[in-house]
């Protein structure tokens, strides 16, 4: 079966065409990305704006004509943080469905979860039973999915997302201390309320996925073009991830934008993103971090049915 899913995330639109078998993706045809900031105020009014919308439409019309190439059995989007948050999400989402052709799917943050955890895990032995812990830092909420092997036994999803956050805590370019300070204080107590002890305890190991994770991945090898196959399975240890930030935030938005590794599209939001994927690991108390390509697209085409 060939399937199609479209990932309408708060920070940007995605794209998998993807072939299954038995359970499996047994070949990735085509993977695209781009910037569209559908969350862009949605904290503060509570609605998607009509700009951010057209950013959206813009890109599902490039992207519907590349589903159109690959003859597919199913079309389907995901909608997360940004869409669920909003007042008018479930006309944006009749308008994915009578536009486009794709059955739209608003995830809980629990589905969201979910589904990150399956792509994530989908290629490890099921049993390996260390206590893992997949980070999908997005633009409205974070999901953080505690399991082993294929099974999650604890998921929560949280307003700890880079968008968000750089609304509520960065006004300034390049940012200050303060406001920094302020972000890692409201994420880390955002994380302290959703996850009990027990569960923080028991995790012995972390898989990032997501534009945050495989931006600081690029950075850290000076990826230019970005190399999915370098990116994958690259591990970011703490040490190399403040080192990151602290050079991230030390420059102004326009000399970020140069960065190599990184779609200057995401430079107004790798500093939060930065700070976050720390407070995750000190959360968690561990030192290091592996970066997946497989997140929740995978998880989509594995484990949504239409």
């Amino acid at each position: 079966m060939r399937k199609a899913v479209v990932d309408i995330g708060s920070n940007s639109t995605r794209l998998l065409i993807a072939d299954l078998d038995d359970g499996r993706v047994t070949d990735e045809l085509v993977r695209r990305t781009a910037v569209t900031r559908l969350g862009t105020g949605v904290d503060s009014s509570g609605q998607l704006s009509d700009e951010a919308m057209k950013r959206v439409y813009a890109t599902l019309d490039e992207y519907r004509a590349e589903i159109d190439k690959h003859s597919v059995d199913r079309a389907l989007a995901v909608l997360t943080s940004a869409v669920r948050d909003a007042s008018n999400g479930e006309p944006f989402a009749d308008t994915v469905r009578t536009r486009y052709g794709l059955s739209p799917h608003i995830l809980t943050g629990d589905e969201e979860a979910e589904l990150t955890f399956l792509g994530a895990t989908s290629e490890r032995s099921a049993e390996d039973r260390t206590p893992t812990v997949v980070i999908d830092i997005g633009g409205g909420s974070t999901e953080l999915v505690i399991g082993a092997g294929h099974e999650p036994s604890f998921h929560v999803s949280n307003q700890a997302g880079v968008v968000r956050q750089t609304e509520r805590h960065i006004h300034h370019d390049p940012p200050q201390r303060e406001e920094l300070d302020a972000l890692a204080a409201d994420v880390r107590a955002i994380f302290e309320r959703a996850v009990p002890s027990d569960q923080r305890q028991a995790v012995r190991h972390a898989i990032a996925v997501a534009g945050t994770a495989t931006s600081l991945a690029a950075i850290a090898q000076e990826l230019e073009p970005y190399d999915p196959q370098k990116v994958h399975g690259y591990v970011i240890d703490v040490a190399e991830c403040e080192q990151m930030l602290d050079r991230l935030a030390s420059i102004p938005l326009d000399q970020r934008r140069q960065v190599p590794g990184l779609n200057p599209d995401r430079a107004p939001t790798i500093v939060a993103g930065a700070v976050i994927l720390l407070e995750v690991l000190r959360f968690f108390g561990l030192d290091k971090v592996e970066i997946s390509e497989h997140d929740i697209l995978r998880g989509a085409a594995l484990g949504l049915t239409d």
